[in-house]
Parts: C-alpha cells; structure tokens; sequence
C-alpha cells in the first residue's frame, strides 16, 4: 500500500505515517477493514452453517451457486463495502450490527439467499462474531507474516553461525574475561532461542466460541431445543480452523490471545538481547557495520557509523511488548459475564505487531551490515591468556593436584598473566607428558571446547 506523503507527514502513529511501508502486510489484517472482513466471513459461514443443518427445517440448504455467491462477499469485500458498513454504523452505533445490515442489504433482492435474511447473525451475540473475527486474524498474521518473518530472521543467523562457526572470541560474563567462545556459536545460541519460541507461537490455540450471550445457548434453544447444539457449534468453530472453548460467558475468555501475545513477548525479548549483545560488540571493535553513501551518523562527528539498526529494532520491540503484556494481563480479564473494556483494547493487536514487524525490519537490515573483525577479536584474546586457568586447574584436578583453584586464583586473578608466565606455571605442574604438552600448547584462541561443532550443528 502506497502512503501519500502528505498523509504520513499528518499520521498520528508511526505505523501510518513514518514506517507506514514496512507494515503493509499486516494493514489488511488488522486494521478496521480487516476486521470488518472477518466479521462478514464469520457471518457468512455461520449462515452457511445453520442451512445445511437438518433441524432447521424453516432455512433449506443453498445451491452452490448461491453459496457462492455468499462466500464472494465475504471473500471479495472491498474496501467500499467497509465503507458502508462504517456508514450504516452512523446510525446504529453498533459495529457488529452494522455488518448483519450489510449483509441483508446485499441478499434482500436474492431471489434464493433473500428468504433467508432473519437467519443471518442468528441466536448470535457480537461477541460470538467478535472472538472468532479475531482468532481468525491472529491465525491469519501468525501464519502469513509472523512466522515467515520469524523464519528469515533465524535462517539469516544460522547462515552467520555456520559462516563464523570457527571464529574465537572472548566472552565476558558479568562484563569480565571468560573462556572464550566463537561467534557463530553465541549466534547459534539464538537460533536455538527463537526456533523454541517460534514453534510455541506456531502452536498455539487459538480458541473460539458461538455459545450466546452468557455461553448457555440459551437462544439456540428456544428456537430448537432438539438440536445438539454444543456439537454443532463445535464442528463450526473447528470448520473455521480455531480451536473450540466449550466454557464461556458472553465472551470467550481469551486465555488463548494471552498465550500468543506471551509467546511473541518471548520472541521480542529473545531479540532485544540480541541486540543489545551485537550493540556491544560493535562498541568493541568485534563487527564492523558497512557504510553506506550518503548516510550520516552524527549531526556534528563525521566519523560516526551508529548502531542505529539495532537501536531501533530495541525500541519497536519494547513498545511491542509493553503492549504484550497489557494485552496478556488485561484481555483474561472481565467483570461478570461481560463488559466492554476488552473491545477497544483488542483493536490494539495490530499496533503491537506491528511494532515486533518492525523490529524484525531493523534487525534484519542491521545484521546485514555487519562484518566481523578477526584482528580485533584475535587481540583481545592474545591480551588474556589468564583464560587458560580454567583448563588448567581441571587438568590439576584430575590427576589429584594439591590446591588447584587457590594456585591459580592466586596466580591470575588481578593479575597481568600473559603467555610466558601462564606457560611457565604449566611447565612447573608435575602432570603425564601428554596432558603438560597439550595444555603448553593451548592458547586463548583454541580454547573454545565444542563450541564450533555445537555452531555448525544449529
């Protein structure tokens, strides 16, 4: 979708004005169009539904032609159509009525669908319509622009994991030298991070409900109490592709939304530590970002190149979350049977996953400008030889040394150990040929385990 420059410069979000293009994917789904569209879905298979149910006898099954024809105005709703609906909404103040309106506007001169007009929105409460409107939108986003993104994300960090699966570095735990790493391995680590999370937001319920206005079918059943109208709900629901909730008052309870907003949380915050490690690691000299013609990193330092990828995917994703856990704290929540207060907070959803769209966005475009610093790495390992203390005190430990931790806490901590003194204290321990020569031949650089056969396994 195309923003005309002068409206964005006018939009109150930044999803409509500033970072209107990297959003496109999810403006069909969520925004008052797309909800608007479920909606008449919902409406349009629920018809569908009841007259292809035997116990009604008053609605006969549709012809395939005219089931067609109801199904090309859920599936072909324009724009324009919305439009109207939002018009007869003028009158009404009800959204969702607006939307049964509409639809028996357009089936009144329906020679066939037309007799059937009093079964649209039938034994229906708005919420019914609502809940399923939205599980399918979720399902919709989840699927074809969440997940896909998710995916590109990951396969961009395996290939930077097997790519550098051998490159050491040192670690820092708690900001401090520790046994070094590579950087495909810290990235693999990700990988594994994400790809857990993903299949969490992949699987998912996403439950539905068609139960009346207190969740008892009271309706349904003083129309045909002989219909079992559970089961019939339930094949509904499930025809639907959601997950059937059997146990609600007027609302389904969005348990399920809350799950979902919870497993995309996780996935933000698995990023955000990202990007603040590769922030860091920038700062060290560890990556190089590339330059690109014309870019300005500092207003007054013209030497700047700025993190501000990663910055800003930082920032879209907080507000993602902060916005997360509103909805997975407040949606399960409702007085009695029913109040309103999860409505205008559902017509959030969009903002929220729009912001993690971004995030994503930034992210993407900042990790591929990095490049890695081998000479950088190579000197902060060569100024760390103190590293090597672990490996020795186990070798120490396992061939029964006196003290091993307590010689070399009081040989390297606070102390500038380098290759000759590290070198010499081995040379002193009375340990098998084998096990001296090898730890004499260790050096920051190769004392990194497993850690590249555990990158390249990603």
């Amino acid at each position: 979708m195309s923003v005309d420059p002068q409206t964005a410069l006018l939009a109150l979000s930044p999803l409509d004005g500033r970072y209107a293009g990297k959003v496109d994917a999810l403006r069909p789904i969520f925004s008052e169009f797309g909800l608007i569209k479920a909606r008449v879905k919902v409406e349009v298979e629920w018809l569908l539904a009841l007259a292809n149910e035997p116990g009604i006898v008053e609605l006969k099954p549709f012809s395939e032609a005219a089931a067609a024809r109801l199904r090309a105005l859920a599936d072909g709703l324009s724009v324009e159509d919305a439009a109207r609906v939002k018009e007869i909404e003028r009158t009404t103040n009800h959204d969702v009525k607006a939307v049964e309106y509409l639809i028996k506007e357009r089936l009144k001169d329906d020679a066939e669908l037309g007799p059937a007009l009093e079964f649209v929105h039938f034994a229906c409460t708005s919420e019914d319509i609502n809940n399923l409107s939205y599980a399918l939108m979720l399902n919709q986003a989840r699927q074809h622009v969440l997940l896909p993104r998710l995916d590109e994300l990951i396969q961009a960090l395996r290939a930077m994991a097997h790519a550098h699966a051998a490159l050491p570095m040192l670690s820092r735990t708690h900001g401090q030298t520790a046994s070094p790493t590579t950087v495909g391995k810290e990235l693999a680590n990700v990988v594994a991070r994400l790809q857990r999370q993903g299949e969490t937001l992949a699987g998912a319920q996403m439950p539905g409900k068609i139960n009346g206005a207190v969740g008892n079918y009271n309706a349904h059943v003083s129309a045909y109490p002989d219909i079992d109208w559970p089961v019939f709900c339930e094949r509904f629901v499930a025809s639907l592709g959601l997950d059937w909730q059997p146990y609600t008052t007027q609302i389904e309870p969005h348990d399920g939304i809350a799950e979902l907003c919870d497993a995309q949380r996780r996935i933000d915050t698995i990023c955000i530590d990202l990007c603040r490690d590769v922030w860091g690691y920038i700062s060290l000299g560890y990556f190089k970002q590339a330059v690109k013609a014309g870019e300005i990193g500092s207003s007054t330092m013209p030497h700047k190149v700025n993190p501000i990828d990663f910055e800003n995917a930082e920032g879209n994703f907080g507000i993602a979350n902060a916005l997360f856990e509103h909805f997975a704290a407040k949606l399960p929540i409702s007085r009695w049977q029913r109040d309103l207060t999860d409505s205008t907070v559902l017509r959030a959803l969009g903002t929220a996953f729009g912001h993690a769209l971004i995030g994503i966005d930034a992210l993407m475009r900042g990790l591929g400008k990095l490049s890695v610093n081998p000479e950088r790495l190579a000197a902060d390992l060569d100024a760390s030889w103190e590293v090597l203390a672990e490996a020795v005190q186990t070798v120490m430990r396992r061939h029964g040394l006196p003290n091993p931790y307590e010689q070399l806490k009081a040989l390297t901590r606070g102390q500038g150990i380098n290759e000759a003194s590290m070198r010499e204290f081995i040379a002193s321990l009375e340990l098998p040929a084998e096990d001296k020569q090898r730890l004499l031949a260790m050096t920051p650089g190769s004392y990194t385990g497993l850690a590249e056969r555990l990158a390249r396994e990603i």
